[in-house]
């Protein structure tokens, strides 16, 4: 029976291209690229080939792209260095109570540091209001930190709109955490007045270990790490040239294909969306406007734990929540924060749809799905609940 992958959030299988581009490169060009010797400079070139590959493919010129190990060092690399770096100006930052880990326990460490951040409720669809922004902003606000795509329930966040009211605000840097969105989904630093924002390439079809973080032109980061003056000081260290140039490659073939693929998951979506709607065990997290690859909900009163490996046993893999907490045996703080009891808080199931996906596929989820509710109900009534 053939496995189905619908874990595409947390890991996406990388392009063949992708693999074929990382074994050529680590076989051809291992020189050091901060080397002045021919292979060394062959090596930074492809380096610099990559940055405007990326830079281009996602319509920012105003500013500059740093390659990062992933998502969670871009986002720290953004959030603290920004913090440091303009600690002068004020020690106000804002973010949303929905924010992935790697930006959530940064803000806890900053707060012992001494800096005052505003975590910002969200709405029962999921989604932070624009007013609550403007409402919480200060005279000693140096930088707000929303994500572009929550990563457990999918929902898109107003960034071009909180861009829109930041512009009013020069003296304060926004930053997007767009990890669950890079070639999924419209994104416009330029164009939206985002200064700083985040991406892993494994979220994309591309390499783990890799990640990209913009840097717009006004944004001055302090390092995170001494050592050398690679990506322009900010994250020094010899550079992983075979993972970086793989990592350019697979943002050009997600674009290429992100329309195409937005197309086809909106149909899957609605497919899967209106199974879940029609079963009463069955209930729907977050609304609209989301990201077509992610779907969520809950079977409250029963662990997903136990749906997970009844799923597996399928040949289906999915997902509880974020993979950075999903062995966490807590409600998830994402469905408590939009209102969600205990019981549908610590019973969610994330599906998250990739380029393979079909609607058979999405038949044959929704028939075991099917298969597990029965099969649950019969235990709840055995144990007489």
């Amino acid at each position: 029976m053939k496995e189905l992958y619908f874990d595409h959030s947390a890991s996406t299988p990388p392009y063949e291209e992708v693999i074929q581009t990382m074994a050529e490169v680590m076989r051809l060009h291992y020189a050091n690229p901060s080397s002045i010797h021919a292979g060394g400079s062959e090596a930074a070139k492809l380096i610099e080939r990559s940055r405007n590959l990326v830079a281009k493919q996602l319509g920012t010129s105003r500013g500059r792209w740093i390659f990062t190990s992933g998502g969670t060092e871009s986002n720290n690399l953004a959030i603290k260095g920004a913090a440091k770096q303009y600690r002068s100006r004020g020690n106000h930052i804002i973010t949303t109570a929905i924010e992935h880990a790697s930006v959530m326990e940064v803000m806890k460490q900053l707060e012992t540091e001494g800096f005052r951040v505003t975590y910002l409720p969200v709405l029962p669809t999921g989604h932070v209001a624009v007013d609550a922004v403007r409402d919480a902003l200060t005279e000693d606000t140096i930088l707000v930190s929303i994500m572009h795509v929550n990563n457990e329930i999918g929902t898109i966040q107003p960034i071009e709109e909180i861009g829109r009211l930041l512009s009013g605000y020069p003296h304060i840097l926004f930053h997007t955490d767009a990890v669950q969105s890079l070639g999924k989904v419209k994104l416009d630093p330029d164009g939206w007045g985002i200064d700083l924002v985040s991406g892993s390439a494994h979220k994309l079809r591309g390499p783990r270990g890799a990640g990209y973080l913009y840097v717009g032109e006004r944004a001055l980061l302090t390092p995170l790490a001494q050592g050398g003056e690679q990506e322009a000081g900010l994250r020094p260290g010899t550079e992983n040239v075979p993972a970086i140039v793989a990592s350019a490659k697979a943002v050009r073939m997600s674009i290429e294909a992100m329309e195409e693929r937005q197309r086809r998951h909106c149909e899957l979506k609605k497919q899967l969306n209106e199974f879940i709607a029609a079963s009463d065990k069955l209930s729907l997290n977050g609304a609209e406007p989301a990201a077509p690859h992610i779907i969520h909900f809950s079977y409250p009163g029963m662990k997903p734990e136990v749906m997970i490996h009844m799923l597996e046993e399928r040949g289906i893999l999915a997902s509880t929540k974020s993979a950075c907490s999903s062995k966490e045996d807590k409600p998830s703080k994402v469905l408590l924060a939009i209102g969600k009891d205990a019981a549908h808080a610590s019973s969610g199931i994330r599906i998250s749809l990739g380029d393979e996906h079909t609607s058979e596929d999405i038949v044959r989820l929704t028939e075991a799905l099917d298969e597990l509710a029965k099969e649950l109900a019969t235990l709840e009534r055995r144990r007489g609940r």
